[in-house]
């Protein structure tokens, strides 16, 4: 009985042993299957920091106590199950969580859970349909929203912010600098090039274009590869094209150069606002970004200065032979180019968007980024003691398509099906700015981008030509005529300057060492002449004879004789190219420098009032009631009929409008989700790109004819801009979507 009863009582033991195995091994399955459901379905949620807190080392962190609910740590997951743990179970190095599952790339061993790379029919069912699976993702956007300006409400606003405020200032400095480069350098720059008037009108358009293709490439991209990274390469190819045109001698070459530098710089202003907006609460949101526009009026002023300081000192050139030559506006060029290096060494510091790393499933990152800035803040406050208590954060579930090649695939076949995946990428997030949900605001959001930037940029160009052209009709109102004279055996060795001679006779005459500015000859005969090292500007000699004459070391080439006659005249040792003349008009270049730097510092007043004004009465006040001001404004330029008149009125206009900028940068911002943040600012600011091209081209086309059209167009362009802005929604005191 006894063996019996020992027997039984083993017996019993076994059964109840391998019931508890079966038990732990089937918790351990269904454990495992829940954790690749997980990985299926993208469930980036939830997640806690054990792993962090076993390997940092620093005691604010580690010493963390758990809470219950809302985005911080909640424990009742690892006490699921009657106590069950991995402490008490043994750790399986499957638990731990690594960088690469928050990217969707599978584990080594996940043919049981694939993540959203290469689903197969067998997975298929797992997902719900493509509109259940948006709202589920559009849910979670409206979560991740609220908890994250919660979040930026801990770490608080401090030295965090304004470093990264001067960095992305650098390049917002190098956009404006971009705006003003061709303007500058193309009276200089004609005479080297030998540039005609469709030439420079082309050149002053061509960085509008290339900025247009810009906006719209780099705005897209930065919601797929992240903004620090979209900038980052934006800015290189904006800082080695604008490098490669100060060297580069033809004008082809030139034109390229630049139209691949505005290329570059079209990205700045749709990353830059959209990068710093997600580091900032809403409470100072509109007030800081108003004041990082000021960097832009920083670019301009930059750019005027160094022009003013560099491009008339025109001993600072040097030429190698004929065929190369570097003048000092190519110094001007290459040092325009500085902004954007500086903004590329000081990036290279700073880190990715935590909230674009939060919508596309990279839990990890953006905690670790966030904290940075929480700790960077605290510590310049005083209070390094302060722990930054957020643990797990709401993540979006990414809607990558990625395609899994295996190893066996070319590296040409990757990369092609990566970039062809990123393409459908940045068209799909195009096309869904244009959705119903977005569309009506879309619409009227371009129309006032539109009408801004057609009237602003318009009036801006038209500004200065109007000025020159005052300019030249107060000069040629000095002219003085010579009709009849004859001339004989005399020696001309000084300037002359803004003369027109008719029907002279000059016999046996020498002009040696001369300078022949704005001089016209007409139905003139020079008989047994001698020129010798002359230096013209906008010289001509119209239905002239030219008899027994030489021409020794002259740049009087063929397009300055108009219809002439030459008998028995000679050219020798002719000027080659066009040179950097030294007989322009010095006066007139400082004046478009000074004018050019009054107007870029004349906005310091609205951008002040506007950062200051923003949070209080709001967005669309601001927009709409600065385009009213800037609409009455235009009414004056009808008034100005001379130099210091345009110059005040462009004063005036700028400082009004600027805050209208200011605000319709904001509200970009604030109308769209972070996924579509920067594809629909891109958009908005390549309209507008395409807006100014048309306004410089029609404002231009009536300078010396009316200024009726001009202010008309432009009036009726901000009145309209005005109106339709009232129409869109007011964002002041909402969370970043």
């Amino acid at each position: 009985m006894d063996d019996d009863a020992r027997y039984r009582d083993g017996r019993s033991d076994f059964v109840r042993g391998a019931k508890d195995i079966a038990k732990v091994a089937k918790k351990q399955v269904g454990k495992k299957m829940g954790r690749g459901a997980d990985k299926v379905a993208d469930e980036y949620t939830k997640r806690s920091y054990k792993r962090f807190e076993e390997e940092d080392d620093d005691e604010d962190y580690a010493g963390v106590p758990g809470n219950d609910g809302g985005y911080y740590r909640n424990d009742s997951r690892a006490n699921d199950d009657e106590g069950h743990s991995d402490s008490t179970e043994g750790h399986d190095e499957d638990d731990e969580i690594y960088e690469g599952e928050y990217q969707g790339i599978p584990r080594a061993d996940s043919g049981k859970a694939g993540g959203m790379d290469g689903v197969t029919d067998a997975q298929a069912p797992q997902f719900r349909d493509l509109s259940a699976y948006e709202a589920e993702r559009r849910k979670d956007q409206e979560e991740l929203a609220q908890q994250y300006e919660t979040i930026l409400q801990e770490c608080g606003h401090g030295k965090f912010q304004w470093t990264l405020y001067f960095v992305l200032g650098l390049a917002l400095m190098a956009d404006g600098v971009e705006i003003f480069v061709v303007g500058f350098v193309l009276p200089s720059a004609e005479k080297d090039m030998c540039l005609s008037e469709p030439n420079k009108g082309m050149l002053g358009l061509i960085v509008y274009l290339g900025m247009m293709v810009g906006a719209f490439v780099w705005g897209g991209l930065a919601d797929r590869i992240g903004r620090r990274q979209t900038l980052l390469i934006s800015l290189s190819i904006n800082s080695v094209f604008a490098f490669f045109s100060s060297f580069v001698q033809g004008y082809v070459s030139f034109l390229f150069c630049r139209l691949a530098s505005g290329v570059g710089i079209g990205g700045s202003i749709p990353i830059v606002f959209s990068y710093y907006s997600e580091f900032l609460a809403q409470e100072k949101r509109g007030e800081h970004l108003s004041w990082l526009c000021m960097f832009w009026m920083i670019g301009g002023i930059y750019a005027s200065a160094m022009a003013w300081a560099i491009i008339p000192h025109y001993g600072w050139s040097f030429q190698m032979g004929s065929a190369y030559q570097f003048h000092s506006w190519r110094v001007f060029v290459m040092v325009c180019a500085l902004p954007s290096v500086a903004a590329i060494s000081a990036l290279t510091t700073m880190p990715e968007s935590p909230r674009f790393y939060l919508e596309n499933g990279k839990h990890d990152e953006a905690w670790m980024i966030l904290k940075q800035v929480h700790d960077t803040n605290m510590r310049a406050k005083g209070y390094p003691e302060r722990v930054f208590s957020v643990t797990t954060i709401k993540t979006v579930k990414p809607m990558d398509d990625l395609v899994n090649l295996g190893d066996g695939a070319a590296w040409h076949q990757k990369w092609r099906i990566k970039l062809t995946t990123l393409f459908h990428q940045v068209w799909h997030n195009f096309q869904a700015v244009f959705s119903p949900e977005y569309r009506r605001t879309t619409y009227m959001m371009m129309a006032v981008w539109f009408s801004m930037s057609f009237s602003y940029y318009g009036l801006t160009v038209w500004f200065p030509d109007m000025i020159k052209y005052l300019q030249k009709q107060e000069y040629a109102s000095r002219t003085k005529f010579f009709a009849k004279e004859k001339v004989d055996h005399v020696t001309f060795n000084f300037t002359l300057e803004n003369q027109v001679h008719r029907q002279g006779e000059y016999f046996n005459d020498k002009f040696m060492n001369l300078k022949l500015r704005s001089m016209v000859f007409e139905d003139s005969l020079f008989e047994e002449c001698y020129f010798e090292d002359i230096t013209s500007s906008n010289t001509f000699f119209k239905n002239c004879t030219f008899i027994a004459t030489l021409f020794y070391n002259t740049d009087l080439f063929k397009y300055r004789l108009v219809n002439c006659k030459l008998i028995n005249s000679t050219f020798l040792h002719n000027k080659e190219g066009c040179l950097l003349s030294d007989v322009s008009d010095e006066n007139n270049a400082y004046m478009v420098y000074f004018v050019s730097f009054l107007g870029t510092l004349a906005v310091l007043p609205g951008n002040i009032v506007s950062a200051l004004l923003m949070d209080k009465i709001g967005r669309l006040r601001m927009l709409a009631g600065s385009s009213v001001i800037s609409c009455i404004s235009c009414f004056f330029l009808s008034f100005g009929n001379s130099e210091s008149a345009m110059i005040a009125l462009l004063c005036l206009f700028g400082g009004i409008s600027i805050a209208s900028w200011n605000a319709l940068d904001v509200l970009t911002v604030e109308l769209y989700p972070s996924d579509k943040r920067t594809t629909a600012f891109g958009f908005l600011n390549a309209l507008c790109k395409l807006a100014a091209v048309l306004g410089i081209s029609i404002f231009t086309s009536f300078v010396g004819i009316t200024k009726a059209v001009p202010i008309m167009f432009a009036s009726g362009a901000l009145a309209a801009g005005s109106f339709l802005a009232l129409k869109l929604p007011e964002t002041r005191g909402q969370v970043l979507k």
